[in-house]
């Protein structure tokens, strides 16, 4: 069976975007005329999320705290023609490595697993929370243990929920080297747990080394990364990358730039056969990921055309 397309709505809520977001509405309404068969939801304003974070105020634009709220988004989705294939849980408020007790972070957790059980969606993004420079403050066995501990809990609430829990590394959260990506995931060792490989921070984690603490590790190539990942990885981002980080308001590197495909230096049909050898998805989505992409509404419709062609050849 051939491969379903989604995109990351965060695209169009956070960076560039977050003065001006396009509402989940119109998101939908666009993703449905260009043909995608499903969206990937940034569950945090204004789009549909589970509600506040504690200690937010009340003006939570897109909670939808009752379930009531959440089957009126699933019927409408359906109505749509249009599935979730995943959720970006709003976690980034929370501490992980920076605390000896997770209960909060759990605690957002379980009411994303939740929010994702009523409106059907299966997998739920996580990641390490606090940047690469934590390891500098928190000792680095401290500091998996909290992560690895934590996200096992997370697990076992998801497994409750029937879902899956995949974990997104990127360059500018702690834990960004191959070594320490294999090795998080190993200890986690539950079956719901998995990695998400995105084709972009693939590049910069494993090859370029963007933010590595101490010495860098890297591979000569994003092949062999992959390979090294093998069996671990659950769900697949696909997007460019131009071996640069985007930059935060102060011009410093963030995380990875998310150029639309024909504006980096990635080979497709190098890296897609490998991805699907090396990956051991539970559905059958391929998403693409324009997150800090200035113009990502404009490079939509440009993608939707690249995504169709690597599933037509390798999905």
């Amino acid at each position: 069976m051939s491969k379903r397309s989604s995109i990351g709505s965060w695209a169009y809520t956070i960076g560039p975007y977050a003065e001006h977001p396009v509402d989940f509405d119109t998101v939908c309404r666009k993703l449905k005329e260009l043909n995608f068969e499903g969206v990937e939801l940034g569950a945090f304003p204004p789009h549909p999320n589970p509600g506040n974070p504690a200690g937010a105020n009340d003006n939570w634009p897109g909670a939808m705290p009752e379930k009531s709220q959440r089957q009126e988004l699933k019927a409408k989705m359906a109505e749509r023609g249009l599935g979730l294939s995943g959720i970006a849980a709003n976690l980034w408020g929370e501490k992980l490595i920076n605390t000896g007790d997770p209960s909060k972070y759990i605690e957002e957790f379980r009411k994303n697993s939740e929010f994702s059980r009523d409106v059907g969606i299966q997998g739920i993004r996580v990641d390490c929370v606090q940047p690469p420079t934590i390891l500098r403050e928190i000792d680095y066995e401290t500091a998996m243990a909290r992560v690895v501990n934590a996200w096992k809990t997370c697990c076992d609430i998801a497994a409750g929920n029937g879902q899956f829990v995949v974990w997104e590394f990127e360059p500018g959260f702690a834990f960004n080297k191959p070594g320490d990506i294999v090795r998080i995931h190993d200890a986690v060792n539950k079956d719901n747990f998995g990695l998400m490989y995105d084709t972009c921070h693939g590049q910069m984690v494993g090859v370029v080394g963007a933010r590595q603490e101490g010495e860098k590790e890297v591979f000569p190539n994003q092949v062999d990364f992959i390979r090294a990942l093998s069996g671990r990885i659950f769900h697949i981002h696909v997007i460019d990358s131009d071996n640069t980080c985007h930059k935060d308001a102060d011009g410093n590197d963030e995380t990875s730039a998310h150029p639309p495909f024909g504006l980096g230096v990635l080979d497709f049909d190098e890296l897609m056969p490998e991805l699907t050898r090396a990956a051991r998805l539970p559905h059958d989505w391929w998403t693409i990921d324009l997150c800090f992409w200035p113009d990502a509404w404009a490079a939509t419709a440009q993608c939707k055309t690249k995504l169709d062609e690597l599933i037509a050849k390798y999905g």
